[in-house]
């Protein structure tokens, strides 16, 4: 058992086994707090050197979704105006800015990006893509559905919410609670023989 009462293997079923990701969501608010929470817990997830890239919008207003809308595919137009919220998670392409805060024991961390924008990119995206894999397992805990979408524009999006900062987008999410009546059928997943190895 932990804090919550639940077992592990009912925290399983909420992170992995059971979740769901929705393509029609209810009409659900998620509250401000909730958020606040979801970060809070976020932040303290693993990246290489605590580079922590990550940058998040959380678009509720109907003004900004209808922005957002502008941005994506056909299919995902409709996902973005029902999700009570849509994330936007960017890479702050600057994020070597802040190792002296963030990795103090080293105070040369910084210079180890110097010049090299391939590295910068690589970084950048892979923690960034990282933290937005907690920010899922967050929101799942939290028992919030989570809706991953990558059938956007993202120079689109960098131009009407990163405009002006060194922020660049990665994925868009969106949060909520999903219609358990409207859901398909779960997709099949590979088995282990498929997908691992052991050496």
């Amino acid at each position: 058992m932990n804090g919550t009462g639940l077992t592990l293997d009912r925290v399983a079923e909420r992170l992995f086994t059971h979740a769901r990701t929705p393509q029609h969501w209810l009409d659900t608010p998620v509250e401000d707090a909730q958020l606040h929470q979801l970060y809070d817990w976020v932040k303290w997830g693993p990246t290489s050197m605590n580079t922590q890239p990550m940058r998040l919008i959380f678009v509720k207003s109907e003004s900004e979704r209808r922005r957002l809308s502008e941005c994506v595919s056909p299919g995902n137009v409709e996902k973005v105006q029902k999700a009570p919220v849509v994330v936007i998670v960017g890479q702050d392409m600057a994020f070597a800015d802040h190792l002296p805060t963030v990795f103090p024991h080293n105070p040369n961390a910084r210079s180890f990006f110097d010049g090299k924008p391939d590295m910068i990119a690589s970084t950048a995206i892979r923690n960034s893509s990282l933290q937005g894999g907690y920010l899922i397992l967050a929101a799942r805990l939290l028992g919030l559905d989570c809706g991953p979408l990558s059938g956007f524009n993202p120079a689109a999006v960098d131009a009407q919410f990163w405009a002006g900062t060194s922020v660049r987008s990665n994925f868009l999410c969106c949060l909520g609670h999903g219609d358990p009546a409207r859901q398909s059928p779960r997709n099949p997943r590979h088995a282990f023989e498929t997908a691992c190895r052991i050496v």
